[in-house]
């Protein structure tokens, strides 16, 4: 490929996958880092060769954003709980509802970690990256019957945790 058709191509898969990179980076690294996250990516994808690269473009890219991702995290960053992110959607939204998001979000992400490793992957790849279950088979390096596996026993899982009582607000005592 010439020079403008590379860039052509790097600008048609900036436009079609960084939204789905973004909320897949801020899933593991939280919303401050995955833009660098996400930059990183697609400079790896600048120096890549278009004919390696295509015909798996969307599993090569998350590949490489998940390695990058962990990278960083290995480095000493840490998760950003979702509780601490901007859920508040509607400026205009009441408190009480403000609250409230945040604490469905932080007992999610609190559940999310209690996955092991593979699950809490396979249950960001489908929902934070909306990848199909053959796009995160290649990323997880696993079959697609492998993938969905995992998923199903994630989100059985994630159903058994959401369904058991959790203390709302930590105050104890009687009236």
């Amino acid at each position: 490929m010439g020079a403008e058709p590379v860039q052509s191509w790097i600008q048609s898969a900036l436009d079609r996958y960084e939204a789905s990179l973004l909320r897949y980076a801020a899933g593991v690294v939280g919303s401050a880092a995955a833009p660098d996250v996400v930059q990183d990516t697609f400079l790896a994808l600048c120096r890549a060769e278009p004919e390696k690269v295509e015909g798996h473009l969307g599993p090569w890219l998350f590949v490489v954003c998940r390695n990058r991702a962990l990278e960083l995290l290995r480095e000493g960053s840490r998760l950003r709980p979702l509780e601490e992110q901007d859920v508040t959607g509607n400026p205009d939204s009441e408190p009480w509802r403000r609250v409230e998001r945040q604490q469905s979000f932080g007992r999610v992400q609190h559940l999310l970690q209690e996955l092991p490793d593979r699950q809490r992957e396979a249950v960001m790849l489908k929902f934070a990256a909306g990848l199909s279950y053959k796009e995160m088979a290649e990323v997880m390096e696993l079959s697609v019957s492998h993938v969905g596996v995992i998923l199903h026993t994630a989100l059985t899982r994630l159903r058994v945790l959401l369904a058991e009582p959790s203390e709302v607000l930590g105050v104890g005592g009687g009236l």
